[in-house]
């Protein structure tokens, strides 16, 4: 190629791909010390065992509404989930993904005021697995999470919780690099 063409296509090279509105994640469940920081995390590997499976599709195509479809493998059989957005990154302790965001943020935390603490301002879903231990759950609302501040999504221990209270956190999944 000549100098020229090459020095005039050299600003197309260097411009950044639009992000795909449709992402997909697919990763297994490890341990929070494991030596290269998971994509995925169980805190419960008695709910969440380690190398089990999850896929998060975040659906942001049409504009002004998200639609997140979760599947998982390997889970604690006949298990309910509850599943929300946090706004924390997953991290060696289960409260690092921080509060559930919220579309219009609650300004006392934590959010327990039903005005903001609901499934139209919150993207909650519940996963149901069955006696394999597989399951699937999909939540839509109608906003877009803010850039960077919709970092994980978490499982919740649920029912029935065993040795888990039913909101501890057993799992957590990192949305953002």
């Amino acid at each position: 190629m000549p100098a020229p063409l090459a020095a005039a296509l050299l600003p197309l090279a260097l411009i950044a791909p639009a992000a795909s509105p449709v992402s997909v994640l697919d990763a297994h469940f490890d341990p929070a010390t494991a030596f290269v920081p998971p994509a995925a995390i169980s805190y419960a590997d008695d709910l969440v065992p380690y190398g089990s499976h999850v896929r998060v599709v975040t659906d942001r195509s049409t504009p002004g509404r998200t639609v997140l479809t979760l599947t998982a493998a390997g889970l604690a059989p006949d298990h309910e989930f509850p599943v929300h957005l946090h706004t924390g990154a997953c991290g060696a302790e289960p409260a690092s993904s921080g509060p559930h965001y919220q579309d219009v943020v609650d300004p006392v935390q934590p959010s327990t005021d039903p005005a903001y603490a609901n499934d139209r301002n919150e993207l909650r879903l519940v996963l149901r697995t069955d006696e394999r231990g597989r399951g699937a759950a999909k939540a839509a609302v109608g906003w877009q999470p803010r850039p960077g501040e919709a970092r994980s999504l978490v499982l919740h221990a649920g029912t029935p919780a065993g040795r888990h209270a039913a909101g501890d956190r057993v799992a957590c999944v990192r949305l953002e690099k």
